[in-house]
């Protein structure tokens, strides 16, 4: 008797394993149908990306998005909201028009730099200059007369506008090794340069602008074709601008040259003083256990040289296509499934690592986090963070995800703890398991990060239906599992994140 009960215990065990499969199965070629035949990626980047554009913390394009997103998750029957974390500087970009007028005439590819000090309505015309090679910081105080009136060239010439595949592609190797020997010597004697003023580059661009220079021009090379990596300004009065290798070397060779040159700036930035700053966030409650949590994650900033399109508006686009997806295939999720819209990671995670300051309720019932960052590439790497069961419940959450995307991703566990760079690591930092869905190249450190050329062009739309689908898929897997993650970790050479506060308020100088 008692044998025959142990028989019927282990085909209803069965029974019920075949039938979780096979309702695994089914939601995952929904999810794999939906997205192929009816993805609103093309259309949700259109909005974002060209439509409101580069989303700096503290101005009013990073509102709108804020806002645009809370309306797009409302339309689609998600409950979302704008949560305050702190608050920065507010500033506005304007039209930034720089030209040479002198020894000809030639409008410059350039921008002001993010935060950067306008011309008050103006258009401010001055000789370039370079900074000197000076013996020491006594002799640069004694130079510093010399700006008055004048733009201030503060990067390198470089040597070179070629990435370095195109060298290895087509020269000699003679030519190669000297092209590289001539930058490492150049750029060794430009720190030198820069070292001997006695000054920090933001202490030296405050040196500039106090001893009366009428701008400052930089190039900050990202190492691919006409690429500029764009930051921030340290001026607080006047315009900092970056120009395009190409044009920049012209004024620093005309320079050399004894040409003297000429250039006019205009620059209609506008300051908002301190503003509000949110993360967007939204859920789709669960069911049978509404206080556990799978989260979706991507920063919403950005910087404004360009608009923001593979960092992190494709990271931003996957996630809100599998909210829409979720919703409308698994719209009683067992789990609650949120989805948060970090603002200011760009400045240290800080939007992400005030909701985990915040919510602790939230915090300590997180099944797992999916975060994704790098940019427009299919996801081909997932790390288990140093967690030491990861590769338990993240190996049988791959299994479900269709072959064709599955195989593509290799798994590394329990992996190492770290990866401060992007917002996942401030839920690492808290012991929760969460991890970076990282993606394949297409160029991102070279091209598109940080970049005037991080635009709406650059987007590989086949690779984020593969990724859309992968995160709707893990966050199916992660809501229904009937166990909760462990959050055991390996003992492991590397170093966990630091938990710290997040920067409430916050700006530059």
């Amino acid at each position: 008797m008692k044998k025959n009960a142990w028989l019927l215990s282990g085909l209803l065990l069965v029974s019920a394993i075949v039938s979780a499969q096979k309702k695994d199965s089914l939601m995952v070629d929904a999810i794999t149908k939906e997205e192929m035949q009816n993805s609103q990626l093309e259309k949700l980047a259109r909005e974002l990306i060209d439509g409101i554009g580069p989303r700096l913390v503290g101005t009013p394009q990073m509102k709108a998005a804020n806002d645009w997103a809370v309306a797009k998750y409302q339309s689609w029957g998600i409950t979302a909201r704008n949560e305050k974390w702190g608050e920065w500087r507010g500033w506005e970009r304007g039209v930034s028009h720089i030209d040479m007028i002198y020894p000809r005439v030639k409008t410059l590819e350039g921008t002001q730099l993010a935060w950067s000090p306008g011309t008050n309505g103006k258009t401010v015309t001055g000789e370039v200059i370079i900074l000197p090679v000076v013996a020491d910081s006594i002799a640069f105080r004694q130079w510093l007369p010399q700006v008055k009136g004048k733009f201030v060239l503060v990067s390198m010439e470089q040597p070179t506008g070629r990435p370095d595949q195109n060298w290895e592609e087509f020269g000699t190797k003679e030519s190669v090794d000297k092209m590289k020997a001539s930058r490492t010597a150049e750029t060794d004697a430009w720190r030198k340069r820069t070292r001997a003023t006695g000054l920090s580059n933001k202490d030296l661009a405050l040196a500039l602008e106090a001893a009366g220079a009428a701008g400052i021009v930089g190039s900050n090379w990202s190492a691919g074709f006409g690429v500029n990596k764009i930051f921030s300004a340290s001026t607080t009065k006047i315009p900092t601008v970056d120009i395009a290798l190409e044009d920049y070397g012209l004024l620093y060779r005309l320079t050399e040259a004894g040409s003297k040159p000429k250039i006019s700036v205009r620059a209609d930035s506008k300051e908002l003083g301190m503003v509000p700053t949110f993360n967007t966030v939204a859920e789709i409650r669960g069911t049978e256990k509404p206080e556990e949590y799978v989260l979706l994650s991507a920063h919403f900033d950005s910087w404004d040289g360009g608009t923001g399109a593979t960092d992190n508006g494709t990271g931003t686009l996957v996630m809100m296509e599998a909210m829409r997806i979720l919703k409308t295939l698994y719209p009683a999720p067992k789990r609650t499934i949120l989805v948060g819209h970090w603002g200011s990671e760009e400045q240290g995670l800080n939007g992400s690592r005030a909701f985990v300051e915040d919510h602790p309720e939230i915090v300590k019932n997180i099944q797992a986090v999916f975060n994704q960052d790098n940019g427009t590439g299919r996801v081909v790497n997932i790390s288990g963070q140093g967690f030491l069961n990861a590769y338990d419940y993240i190996g049988r959450w791959l299994a479900a995800v269709p072959e064709k995307i599955r195989t593509q991703i290799d798994t590394r566990f329990p992996g190492t703890p770290g990866g401060g760079g992007s917002d996942f690591a401030s839920f690492v930092a808290a012991g929760v398991p969460a991890f970076s869905l990282s993606s394949n190249s297409w160029s991102y450190g070279a091209y598109t990060w940080h970049t005037n050329r991080d635009t709406y062009d650059k987007i590989v739309f086949d690779d984020l239906r593969s990724n859309a689908i992968l995160t709707a898929v893990l966050a199916y897997m992660a809501s229904e599992d009937d166990q909760k993650t462990s959050r055991e970790r390996a003992v492991l050479p590397g170093k966990w994140p630091e938990k710290k506060s997040p920067t409430r308020k916050g700006g530059v100088n």
